[in-house]
């Protein structure tokens, strides 16, 4: 009998998508019949399919394959059971019964959040420092109101790059709607979750994610309590408005200390607690209580669905097919396909292809309203991901006298410079097409073109940070396979020049001279940032030491617990990455935590370093340096290069050089024929002649010898 698979069968969660054998085989079998295990498992599903033919032909079709959608199925005691249904584009497999019965489950799906008024609309985000849980909570969450089936392979589930993965952290803000239906009243509300980052690295992510939230968790490790980034986000959201559900997390460890966390969270920041959720998110322990107290204390959001349409560009990421694609919150008025839109920072008009909800992956709806947060892509799409403004405000054409523009989101200012060069230079073209890729989608990077004489052509590449920068690095290699040599970080240098012009010089090779004679009359700038570091009152003298031998000056020292500290410092942007972080790490076994924000530029002693092998300056390791880090940085540099660089058959010498002034120096001694083996007893003056006339045969060497450097040789140097 074919049809549409049974019911039974389709209300199982499918990990992953069919091979199109099995979707075969499952509807020409009667429902009773138990469905093939290949389908009730992992990614692992294909290569366990009944027939090798069925696996090869999946490969070959998976290019056809658009996306996978959860939608609901409706049942007596969950409210929704979620069904992982495959959709094609056309050109796939002819539509079947089972594909009608998908587009049934998407039409119910529609029909509920129709239903459901402005009023109990909710849109949420969590914040917390790094490694509080927040994507764990996420998955529970995402578990508790049905969007995912639960299971023990939801692990960040809204994390949806390997990096993410590997290193258990979330580097991009990652959204999803949810349907929860309330035991209090017993009707539906509409979530919109945002999963941000925790590192200050991404602290753009998290601001724009408060623009399209009315409220936030603020979560809180027990065994921790209250962090860096904790202060930071608290802060950002005390000052966008947000009303805050505390949240403890982690209240299964054997450290965990519920009180200290609630009376941390009340000294510092005067936070009511009486309402604070007690969870575990890793055993599911007090999950149900945080939905009815987000629903009790953040309030839903304020629109008109009957004004033109007001909508604002939250973020935003490059498809192959699609073009770019815009995540949006709609403040007032509604958007579906076919509508004209207009943005108001580059007036260019657009025709919407398609809207739809975060589900959690994309699910396309009819028409996106007021209080919803969404994707829309245009048709035909939009081409650049230069012409998507994060902050821009979209709305019909001709409306644009009746919508008031929001101000947008200040852009993210690079705070560390890199230089990238291709290991092969026959790699160029290659690894050229992958950075522009992953620019594409992450905007915060700033790239421009680059030569080095050492290491031929590459790029300047600028970062929020350094675990940015590595993160970069990483994708690169997991997504593209490409190898790359990156320099070491570093922070931009002003420079005022005495006819009172100002440069900002972001190469280090590019700083003037010594000998420059206007160098002598300018005056020096570097950046600094404003430190909030908490450590346990036991650390605090190791602490402030390093950050005095950092040139940090200290602001603030404020116990808000019997236990913990918040030491306030400004500190040279260079010293973070010069691994502050990881120092004040070893200091105080893992305890201290670190967060910063631009401080601006301070007038400052810098002297422009390099690297000289044989009296040669090489321009890839050049680096500009306070004066007082000049010693250390110079004989740390020429001990590190002399184990990388190769004996030749003349002497080498590696020079660190100030300016004029020889900093260290370090000789790699040649190798060298016995020129006397043959003399045995011989007259000393017939061996001393030899010698003299070995010595001027190697003088004559290192007039015209060049030293080669291999490439490894500088990836091994300049690796940490």
């Amino acid at each position: 009998m074919r049809g549409a698979p049974g019911l039974s069968a389709l209300m199982r969660p499918w990990p992953c998508l069919p091979c199109l054998s099995c979707l075969r085989r499952c509807r020409t079998l009667p429902s009773t019949t138990p469905r093939p295990s290949s389908l009730l498992r992992g990614s692992a599903a294909s290569s366990r399919c009944l027939s090798a033919p069925a696996l090869a032909w999946s490969r070959q079709t998976r290019h056809v394959q658009q996306e996978t959608t959860r939608l609901p199925i409706r049942d007596a005691h969950a409210g929704l059971l979620p069904l992982r249904l495959a959709r094609w584009h056309s050109g796939g497999p002819a539509r079947g019964r089972g594909e009608k019965f998908a587009d049934t489950r998407l039409a119910e799906l529609e029909k509920r959040i129709d239903a459901i008024p402005l009023g109990r609309y909710r849109n949420f985000c969590i914040v917390a420092h790094i490694d509080h849980g927040k994507s764990t909570l996420s998955d529970r969450l995402l578990e508790h109101t049905g969007t995912i089936s639960a299971g023990d392979g939801n692990k960040q589930v809204l994390d949806k790059l390997d990096v993410e993965r590997e290193r258990g952290i979330t580097v991009k803000a990652q959204t999803c709607t949810m349907i929860y239906r309330s035991s209090r009243d017993g009707l539906d509300y509409l979530l919109h979750l945002v999963d941000t980052p925790g590192h200050v690295d991404f602290r753009a992510e998290v601001t724009r994610s408060y623009a399209s939230c009315g409220g936030a968790l603020l979560l809180v490790d027990a065994s921790q309590g209250v962090q860096a980034q904790t202060v930071a986000n608290f802060y950002l959201a005390f000052a966008q408005g947000l009303s805050l559900v505390p949240v403890v997390n982690k209240i299964d460890l054997p450290t965990a200390d519920v009180e200290r966390a609630l009376g941390q969270l009340e000294s510092a920041f005067e936070l009511d607690t009486s309402f604070a959720v007690q969870v575990s998110a890793k055993t599911g322990q007090g999950i149900a209580d945080i939905l009815p107290a987000v629903l009790e204390h953040i309030p839903a959001p304020v629109g008109d669905i009957s004004k033109p349409l007001r909508m604002l560009l939250v973020d935003s990421w490059y498809d192959t097919f699609k073009g770019v694609i815009l995540l949006v919150r709609v403040f007032d008025g509604k958007v579906r396909a076919g509508d004209k839109l207009v943005s108001f920072v580059t007036g260019k008009e657009y025709t919407v292809g398609e809207v739809g909800i975060q589900y959690p992956g994309p699910v396309p709806q009819k028409v996106l309203r007021a209080g919803q947060v969404g994707y829309i892509f245009f048709n035909p799409g939009m081409k650049r991901i230069q012409d998507s403004k994060i902050g821009d405000t979209f709305t019909t054409v001709g409306s644009e006298d009746k919508v008031e523009a929001y101000p947008g989101f200040e852009e993210p200012k690079p705070m560390v410079f890199v230089a990238a060069f291709p290991t092969d230079q026959d790699h160029y073209h290659k690894l050229a097409d992958s950075i522009g890729q992953l620019v594409l989608n992450d905007r915060s990077v700033t790239l421009q073109k680059d030569f080095s004489e050492a290491l031929g052509a590459g790029w300047r590449l600028g970062f929020l940070g350094s675990l940015h920068c590595s993160v970069f690095q990483d994708r690169l290699r997991q997504e593209h396979g490409a190898d790359i040599i990156i320099t070491e970080p570093a922070v931009p240098t002003k420079v005022k020049w005495s006819d009172g012009k100002e440069t900002i010089i972001t190469n280090p090779a590019e700083f003037p001279e010594a000998e420059d004679h206007r160098i002598r009359t300018a005056t020096l700038y570097e950046p600094f940032v404003n430190a909030t570091i908490t450590l346990p009152d036991e650390y605090v003298g190791v602490v402030i030491e390093i950050c005095q031998s950092a040139r940090g000056q200290q602001k603030s020292i404020e116990y808000f617990h019997t236990t913990q500290v918040i030491l306030k410092y400004e500190l040279p942007s260079s010293s973070l990455v010069d691994d502050l972080f990881g120092k004040l790490k070893g200091a105080t076994k893992g305890y201290a935590t670190l967060d910063y924000e631009d401080a601006g530029w301070r007038e400052s002693e810098l002297v422009k370093m390099n690297l000289l092998v044989n009296k040669q300056a090489v321009d890839a390791i050049a680096r500009v340096v306070h004066t007082s880090q000049v010693q250390r940085l110079g004989r740390q540099w020429v001990t590190k290069f002399k184990e990388h660089v190769d004996r030749q058959m003349f002497e080498v010498i590696i020079q660190a050089a100030a300016g004029r002034r020889i900093i260290a120096r370090e000789t790699i001694k040649p190798f060298r024929k016995d020129v006397l083996a043959k003399l045995h007893a011989s007259d000393i003056t017939r061996r001393k002649k030899l010698l003299e006339k070995q010595k001027a045969g190697r003088k004559r060497l290192r007039a015209v010898g060049n030293v080669i450097i291999d490439q490894s040789a500088f990836q091994r140097f300049l690796s940490r």
